[in-house]
């Protein structure tokens, strides 16, 4: 049997269609792909649940519980042909409109305990996706100062998603797009320069508006001024604006790896924007475009409704984005005659297809909601379509202490900046919250709220279940010997003797791990791990909480050490895939609470 129970018994269900079609009950040329097997909304209704006849009730012309009602027994009769699910222990039961309910042999769910105690931390490993090459980049905050939280949400997002595609067996290589090149990092430097002043006595007076106010700039100034001491002074900006800009950009993106390192997020690359301009990336790229006919000059007509900040009534240099996909062709260059942020990014993302990765996966802030259509458009344009952009958007991030919104920093000048909320509440929590939401939903972050210790607030909830168990397996050294309580033994145990309806159902909990990790990773959805993991804890707890009230459900009964081996194995299991899930979304598993 494999490991994923519901993969598993989807291909039990084909099979058993596939012997219909042999038989000749049913009809040659079946299109089976999109056959289902689910756990039920209700699970008084079974453990697994099948949408077959639903799906193949059009193409064999019979009604879906027609239809249910003849694969039903199909299964049945293969099931004690084969012994697949532990003989007769197999149930499948149709139910209106015409899905199949499905109810397995406890032994079925005690198999798969021990296959999680097998397995361990890598319970859950798939080979979905067959060592194919993925490029996710994420962060990508301009050098211009330190993180904010938002951008703290998109590396949290994209680091867990690597994971995640990782774990479902890509190959996933990680990425930092450096916006090292253009007018925000000229500005920077003029920002720097007035620091540099100010820290060699100067009076530089209120920053100008334009200009970068943040604290931050402080300190970069003083290590300017520690290092040239008055070399600049008095001098044109033609000659410092280059110099200053390179020190204000290695200094910046030293403060955004420190951050990143504080989060425990890291990165295969970090790729220069300013490397394919001085290479002449963005050029060669733009001439390939413009010798197949797709750049030409042209006026745009005034768009309807909100007026986009890229649309001049003037002759402008255009990408035939219409041709794919898009709602308008775009601009490429801008009045001044330098390329568009966008010309900058066709090149970059050619880049990554040139070196090997089809399969883009980008996570933007919430103000880049408009850019999506046009960056798809183009890399179809620039890989003749065997590249494609999944886009994931990052929304805001609301944050309170106590009910009341903060908004402010000493240190940003005009946001809170990550390494402030890191240093609060700790990478941990900030990771594991900031998969509490979809990334495309307003995330709340109450710092009062996140660091108490309730079942209201999902990090500890689910931490608490980890330790739980840990402190459960301490307690049992008490009458067990350290050998007996290791995972190999408990494969070992009476598992047979787990029979309460909670024990069952937290094993079927942990049993979807595997499928939940594949399903998250085809949708390239991480928070789903977090939702996952607050069900496992929910149920833990659940199963805890009624141990307290029946004294024979506890999970150490001194008068029954056969009984308390088998639970002891599923208190692991519990501890297994938790970890399992918190390593993915990079969160540490505690021992102790």
């Amino acid at each position: 049997m494999m490991i994923n129970i519901v993969q598993d018994v989807r291909a039990f269900v084909v099979a058993a269609i596939d012997d219909l079609i042999s038989q000749g009950v049913l009809p040659q040329g079946l299109d089976l792909a999109r056959i289902a097997v689910e756990p039920p909304r209700d699970p008084a209704h079974g453990d697994l649940a099948t949408n077959a006849a639903m799906v193949l009730a059009g193409a064999v012309k019979q009604n879906p519980m027609a239809l249910a009602e003849q694969i039903a027994p199909a299964m049945m009769a293969r099931e004690i042909e084969t012994g697949d699910y532990c003989g007769h222990g197999l149930v499948v039961t149709p139910a209106r409109p015409g899905f199949l309910n499905i109810r397995l042999a406890p032994e079925v769910w005690h198999a798969q305990l021990r296959a999680v105690l097998r397995a361990g931390t890598s319970f859950g490993d798939s080979r979905l996706g067959a060592g194919e090459r993925v490029n996710v980049e994420y962060v990508s905050a301009n050098p211009t100062g330190p993180m904010h939280v938002g951008h703290g949400r998109g590396a949290v997002v994209g680091d867990a998603l690597s994971s995640l595609l990782a774990k479902a067996g890509f190959a996933v290589h990680r990425e930092y797009y450096i916006n090292d090149a253009g007018a925000q990092v000229d500005i920077l430097a003029r920002s720097l320069y007035l620091r540099y002043c100010e820290a060699l006595g100067e009076d530089i007076g209120a920053i100008p508006e334009g200009l970068y106010p943040g604290e931050y700039l402080v300190e970069t100034g003083r290590a300017l001024a520690a290092r040239d001491g008055g070399k600049w002074l008095d001098r044109p900006e033609s000659e410092w604006l280059g110099p200053l800009r390179d020190f204000a950009i290695e200094e910046m993106m030293a403060l955004i790896r420190d951050d990143l390192t504080a989060l425990g997020v890291h990165h295969d690359l970090f790729a220069s924007e300013r490397r394919l301009v001085n290479e002449g990336a963005i050029d060669e790229c733009l001439a390939a475009l413009d010798r197949r006919g797709l750049i030409y000059t042209g006026v745009l007509e005034p768009p309807k409704g909100k007026t986009p900040e890229d649309w001049e009534p003037r002759p402008q240099t255009l990408f035939r984005a219409t041709q794919f996909g898009d709602d308008v062709d775009r601009p490429l260059k801008k009045s001044d005659g330098s390329w568009t942020y966008f010309a900058a990014d066709i090149a970059y993302h050619r880049d990554k297809f040139r070196r090997g990765f089809a399969n883009l996966i980008d996570i933007w802030g919430a103000d880049h909601g408009g850019y999506v259509k046009r960056m798809q458009a183009a890399i179809r344009a620039v890989t003749d379509g065997k590249a494609a952009l999944d886009v994931k958007i990052c929304q805001l991030i609301n944050l309170f202490d106590k009910g009341a919104p903060v908004r402010m920093s000493k240190r940003a000048g005009t946001f809170v900046t990550l390494r402030e909320v890191i240093d609060e509440v700790g990478k941990d929590v900030f990771r594991f919250i900031m998969l509490t939401r979809r990334n495309d939903q307003p995330l709340d972050f109450d710092f009062a709220k996140v660091t108490e210790q309730s079942k209201d607030n999902p990090v500890f909830y689910v931490q608490y279940a980890h330790a739980r168990a840990a402190s459960v397996m301490r307690h049992a050294t008490e009458a067990f010997a350290p050998a007996e309580l290791s995972d190999t033994a408990l494969i070992d145990a009476p598992l047979d003797r787990l029979t309460d309806p909670a024990e069952l159902a937290l094993i079927r909990q942990l049993a979807q791990w595997p499928r939940l990790v594949e399903g998250a990773a085809e949708a390239h959805e991480p928070h789903r791990i977090a939702f996952y993991l607050q069900d496992v804890a929910a149920q833990f707890h659940m199963l805890w909480n009624k141990g307290r009230d029946e004294a024979t459900l506890r999970f150490i009964l001194a008068s029954d050490p056969e009984l308390t081996r088998a639970r002891l194995a599923l208190v692991r299991g519990v501890a297994i895939v938790v970890a399992s899930g918190l390593a993915v979304i990079g969160v540490e598993p505690v021992e102790e609470m």
